[in-house]
């Protein structure tokens, strides 16, 4: 994919992290439970490589942020933190990992970095943000319990979008010598 494409791929991602989370907030509570920023982040860093999806991870919230208040300023550095982990991590490892079945890749790619930015992210934010104040159980119920659906719907449409974009045409297929997995 060119630079160009990718450029592109990224602008429509960080939009998506405005507008998603914005369908999503009319829910109580829906952002920390559907986690909707997140999914465009993912999509962006498995198809564009870990540049554009670190950029991505980093612009998508500060733009939300500034544009509509989600999410909040006190919350923004320690997403911004775990969105670029997203972003460059998908990135990283779906230039590494290559079992030849384009599924397989996404999936390990996928969970790699979903594991990978709640770690992070719960370290800077119990380390720099909130020293003394995060426990491990809170760290886990904030970060994986309460955030389930939001873990499920990630490991059901980020997959499925890269495969429909495979499929039309849009981006190129990982192994072109197959049909899309």
């Amino acid at each position: 994919m060119t630079n160009v494409k990718k450029s592109v791929v990224t602008a429509v991602s960080i939009a998506l992290c405005v507008v998603l989370p914005m369908a999503f907030h009319s829910i109580p509570n829906a952002g920390s439970i559907y986690l909707p920023m997140h999914i465009p982040v993912l999509i962006c860093g498995l198809l564009c490589g870990w540049q554009f999806g670190l950029l991505c991870g980093l612009a998508g919230p500060l733009l939300s942020s500034l544009m509509t208040g989600m999410p909040p300023a006190a919350i923004l550095p320690t997403m911004m933190i775990e969105l670029a982990v997203y972003g460059l991590s998908t990135g990283l490892f779906m230039r590494v990992i290559r079992t030849g079945k384009t599924g397989v890749d996404l999936y390990i790619s996928l969970v790699i970095a979903m594991v990978a930015g709640r770690i992070v992210a719960g370290l800077v934010k119990a380390f720099i943000f909130m020293p003394g104040t995060v426990s491990i159980s809170a760290w886990a119920a904030g970060y994986f319990v309460v955030s389930i659906p939001g873990l499920a719907l990630q490991l059901v449409l980020v997959p499925a979008a890269v495969f429909a974009l495979m499929k039309a045409g849009l981006v190129p297929v990982r192994y072109s010598s197959r049909a899309v997995e």
